[in-house]
C-alpha cells in the first residue's frame, strides 16, 4: 500500500506515550484510555467498511463478547485475566465467522441492515442471560497485574492499552500493505475482477470481517478488566454507530486516521456533553444530533475523512513502493505445445429468461494462436467470455480447457488453470496504483497469509510479486505512470493496464475485451506488436474487438456471431467475404 505515512504517527506516538507523565487531572487520562479502546474498533472498521466497503452498525456487540468473556471466566471460575485474552479473541472470531456467512453474502443496503438486525438482537441477549447478570452485569472483575502489581489506576493500565493500541495498527498497516490487502481492497468496486484473477472474494470478506471481530473483542476485554465491571449499556447499537462515525470522520480509508477520528468523537462528545445541556436546555442526549450534521458535514467537504486533510495540510508526502532490483523471479507457467487443443467451446447456450444470448455456440482456440470473436453490437461476444470464464453459468453446452471441463467452476478456480481475462467495461481500483492494480493479476503467484502479513515476514514474496507488476507495466509502456493512482488514467491507458494485469497472471491464455477501445492508431500498432510477441512466445489469445482493420492483419482465426448465433468461422480472408458475415455487417441488401 502506498499510503504509509510514518511522521505523524510517530509524533502522535510521541504525544501518548509522554502524556502520563504530564500534570495532567486523572480524568484527562481516562479519557485518552477510552480514546485507545474506541480506536481499536475504528481499526477494525477502517479495513472492514472503509477499504473492504462492508458496512457494519454491530461492532459494539463484539466487544460485548471480548468484554462478557473475561467477566465470567475471571469471576465465577477464577482464572487468570490474562488467560482469558486469547479465549475472548477466539470468541470474537468465532462469532464473526458465524455472523459473517450470513452477513457478507448480503449486498447494497441489506448488508448495514443485517449488522443493525444482529447488533439490536445481541444487545437485548446480553441483557437476558442470568449468567452475564442480566441488566445489572457483571462487577468485581479483577483488574491486570505483572508480577503482582495491579493495573488499578487510569495512569497504570494507560500503557497496556495504547501498546495494544499501537501493535493493532502497526499489524493493520502491514496487512494492507500486503498480497492480502490488495485482495480486500480489491473488494470495494474491484471485487469481480480480482475474483478473475483467483482473488476467494468470500474468504476475502470473511477474513476482514473476522479481523475487526477479533479487535472489538480485544477493546471489550481490556474495557472489562479497566473499568471492572461489565454490563450491557456499551455494547448496543448507539455505540456501533458511534464506532463507524469515528471511522468515516478520522478517514475511512486510514488506519491511523480511526486513532484519530476516535479522539475527535470522543473529545467533541465530551465538550457537547458538558456545556451543550446549558445551551439548549435540555439534559436529552443532543449531542447524537451534532454527530449526525458533523457526519453530512464531513462526507460534503472532505469524503475521506480529516486525517487526509490533516497530512495534506502538514505537508506529508505519499512514499511510492520501492521496486526492489534484486528480487528473485516468480516461477513460469509451462505452455501447452504449439498447435495443439487448447480451449473448445460446445453448443454453449445462455439464456435469459426469455432471450437466449448465446444459442449453442462452437469454435476452438488452439495453442500460440490469436482468434477474434467478432460481430455486430449484442452478437453475444461478451457474454461468451462470461461463460468461459465463469462469471456466467452456461444454460447448455461444455466448455474444456486441454481436455478438462472448466464449465461450472468459479472465475478464480478457472484462473488457476492459466487463463486471464480483460472486461469490456473497464474494472480497475482507482485509488489504487498502476503498480498494484498490475500486482492483483499476480495474486496466484504468491501464498502469503493474514499472519505473515501482518508480522512482515513475506517482504520477499511482496518484492517479487511487486517486480514482476512493474516488469509487466513496462512491457505495455506505461513505466512513467508507475505510481500514479489508475483513476488518473484516460481510457486508452486503462485498457492497457487491464492486459498488463492479465499478462502478470502468467497465463496461457488471454481473453480481450476490445482492447484497442479508446487507442489511437500509434498505440493500437504498439498492442498489435504486443500481441504478435505474444504470439510467439506460445501464448494463445481470444479478442473481441470492433475494429476490423486492426483484427484482419494480426489474428489467425476468426468466429463471428450474428444474434447469439455463430455465422462463421475459418481463416480472416475467408470470413471477410462471406455472405452471412457482410450481411451481418453491412445488412442484407449490401
Amino acid at each position: 500500500m502506498s499510503n504509509r505515512l510514518p511522521i505523524l504517527p510517530i509524533i502522535g506516538l510521541l504525544v501518548v506515550a509522554a502524556f502520563p507523565l504530564l500534570p495532567v487531572p486523572p480524568f484527562w487520562l481516562t479519557l485518552v484510555n477510552n480514546i485507545g479502546l474506541a480506536s481499536l474498533v475504528a481499526i477494525g472498521l477502517v479495513l472492514l467498511t472503509g477499504v473492504g466497503g462492508l458496512t457494519s452498525f454491530g461492532q459494539a456487540a463484539f466487544c460485548g463478547f471480548g468484554a462478557y468473556t473475561t467477566a465470567v471466566l475471571t469471576t465465577a471460575y477464577g482464572v487468570s485475566p490474562w488467560l482469558t485474552l486469547p479465549l475472548s479473541l477466539l470468541m470474537g472470531a468465532v462469532m464473526a465467522l458465524l455472523l459473517g456467512f450470513i452477513t457478507v453474502r448480503l449486498s447494497g443496503h441489506f448488508l448495514p441492515l443485517g449488522t443493525i438486525a444482529w447488533g439490536l438482537a445481541l444487545y437485548y441477549l446480553f441483557g437476558k442471560i442470568e449468567i452475564l447478570g442480566q441488566y445489572d452485569g457483571i462487577t468485581a472483575i479483577p483488574p491486570l497485574s505483572v508480577a503482582g502489581y495491579a493495573f488499578i489506576s487510569s495512569q497504570s493500565i494507560f500503557y497496556v492499552i495504547w501498546g495494544f493500541v499501537i501493535l493493532t495498527a502497526i499489524g493493520a498497516t502491514n496487512l494492507l500493505d500486503s498480497r492480502v490487502g490488495r485482495a480486500i481492497r480489491a473488494l470495494r468496486g474491484g471485487a469481480q475482477a480480482a475474483e478473475a484473477f483467483g482473488v476467494n472474494i468470500v474468504r476475502a470478506k470473511l477474513t476482514v470481517f473476522v479481523f475487526a471481530g477479533v479487535l472489538a473483542a480485544l477493546s471489550g476485554w481490556l474495557y472489562a478488566h479497566m473499568q471492572r465491571s461489565v454490563n450491557p449499556t456499551p455494547f448496543g447499537l448507539s455505540m456501533g454507530i458511534e464506532y463507524l462515525l469515528m471511522a468515516v470522520v478520522g478517514g475511512a480509508g486510514h488506519v491511523w486516521g480511526a486513532v484519530f477520528g476516535s479522539a475527535v468523537l470522543l473529545v467533541l462528545k465530551e465538550v457537547l456533553q458538558r456545556f451543550l445541556p446549558d445551551l439548549v436546555g435540555t439534559t436529552t442526549n443532543v449531542e447524537m444530533v451534532v454527530f449526525g450534521i458533523l457526519l453530512v458535514v464531513i462526507l460534503q467537504v472532505a469524503r475521506e475523512g480529516l486525517w487526509p486533510l490533516l497530512t495534506r495540510w502538514v505537508g506529508v508526502k505519499v512514499r511510492e513502493r520501492q521496486i526492489s532490483k534484486n528480487a528473485s523471479a516468480l516461477d513460469r507457467r509451462a505452455l501447452p505445445q504449439r498447435g495443439g487443443p487448447l480451449l473448445s467451446v460446445e453448443t454453449a447456450r445462455k439464456e435469459f429468461g426469455g432471450l437466449v444470448a448465446v444459442n449453442d455456440v462452437s469454435f476452438r482456440v488452439r495453442a500460440g494462436e490469436v482468434v477474434g470473436l467478432i460481430g455486430p453490437n449484442g452478437a453475444g461476444k461478451s457474454t461468451t467470455f462470461n461463460l468461459i470464464t465463469g462469471l456466467l453459468g452456461l444454460t447448455n453446452g461444455a466448455v474444456t480447457y486441454q481436455g478438462q471441463a472448466i464449465s461450472g467452476l468459479n472465475p478464480r478456480d478457472i484462473a488457476r488453470f492459466g487463463i486471464a481475462r480483460t472486461f469490456q467495461h473497464a474494472k480497475i481500483l482507482p485509488d489504487m496504483s498502476v503498480l498494484e492494480n498490475v500486482a492483483l493479476g499476480a495474486h496466484l503467484r504468491g501464498s502469503a497469509g493474514v499472519v505473515r502479513s501482518m508480522l512482515r515476514l513475506e517482504r520477499a514474496e511482496e518484492a517479487t510479486l511487486l517486480a514482476e507488476a512493474a516488469r509487466q507495466v513496462e512491457r505495455v509502456g506505461l513505466g512513467p505512470l508507475l505510481h500514479r493512482p489508475a483513476g488518473d488514467l484516460a481510457l486508452g491507458q486503462i485498457r492497457i493496464l487491464e492486459i498488463a494485469r492479465a499478462l502478470a497472471a502468467d497465463p496461457a491464455l488471454v481473453l480481450l475485451d476490445e482492447p484497442a477501445a479508446g487507442l489511437r492508431h500509434a498505440e493500437k500498432q504498439e498492442l498489435s506488436a504486443l500481441l504478435s510477441k505474444l504470439r510467439e512466445e506460445g501464448v494463445s489469445v481470444l479478442l473481441v474487438e470492433h475494429d476490423m482493420g486492426f483484427v484482419m492483419g494480426l489474428v489467425d482465426q476468426l468466429v463471428v456471431l450474428d444474434f447469439g448465433t455463430l455465422i462463421a468461422d475459418g481463416k480472416p480472408q475467408d470470413v471477410r467475404n462471406h455472405p452471412a458475415v457482410i450481411a451481418a455487417y453491412l445488412g442484407g441488401s449490401a
